[in-house]
């Protein structure tokens, strides 16, 4: 993913200086360059959006600076746009419209358990996508009634205690959802190819029990 981005900032960056045209434009790379590129992302990319932007572009100005093709000095002089933590109300479903959406999903399909079990842990613990879709049967302790949920960056996971409700979606979807395959993670893929779910399967679950419960969401 990040040099898939870094990558995709680069060639952005190059198009926006014609470098396909004229090879030798990257050694004339000026600040006037920089910040007509920034202000073009600006229209479409949100301040945090550019945080990762203004990193990628550093990165790449670092690298051509190795190379020769630009001034070493040239990616100290980008700003990032400042993003204060908090500075936006929080935004979220009222809840009444919360429980719609779960009653809306069909619990008679393989699917529809899996990802009523899935929205449940989201709405239940305030769960992001990336983690609800990284849980292993061995963070599921049955008997300590509770649910162990990794968190890479701090180092130490989320302690959350496993309730009757998420407890019993959980178990009719491993009972008579989850394929058998080899795979520890919680949610798997129903439909081919065999294997498990990426953060954006989440997503796009969302949008399609969303789009078939007609709520105003």
């Amino acid at each position: 993913s990040t040099v898939y981005h870094h990558t995709a900032t680069a060639g952005e960056f190059l198009t926006f200086v014609e470098y396909d045209r004229d090879s030798d434009r990257l050694d004339r790379l000026g600040l006037r360059d920089l910040e007509a590129f920034v202000q073009r992302l600006a229209r479409r990319r949100s301040r945090t959006s550019l945080q990762h932007v203004a990193a990628h572009l550093r990165s790449f100005l670092r690298f051509l600076a190795r190379r020769g093709h630009a001034c070493a000095t040239l990616a100290g002089q980008i700003d990032t746009p400042r993003v204060y933590r908090d500075e936006r109300l929080p935004r979220a479903l009222p809840w009444p419209t919360v429980l719609a959406f779960l009653n809306a999903i069909d619990r008679s399909t393989v699917v529809g358990r899996r990802d009523y079990a899935m929205f449940l842990l989201i709405a239940t613990y305030g769960l992001r996508t990336s983690e609800v879709v990284a849980l292993s049967l061995d963070d599921l302790e049955w008997r300590a009634q509770r649910i162990r949920v990794p968190r890479s960056k701090v180092g130490r996971p989320l302690i959350l205690p496993l309730t009757k409700e998420v407890g019993a979606a959980l178990v009719d979807y491993l009972q008579h959802g989850r394929p058998d395959l080899a795979h520890r993670q919680v949610f798997l893929r129903v439909r081919p190819p065999a294997g498990t779910l990426k953060p954006t399967a989440a997503t796009e679950a969302f949008q399609n029990w969303t789009r078939r419960s007609g709520l105003p969401i």
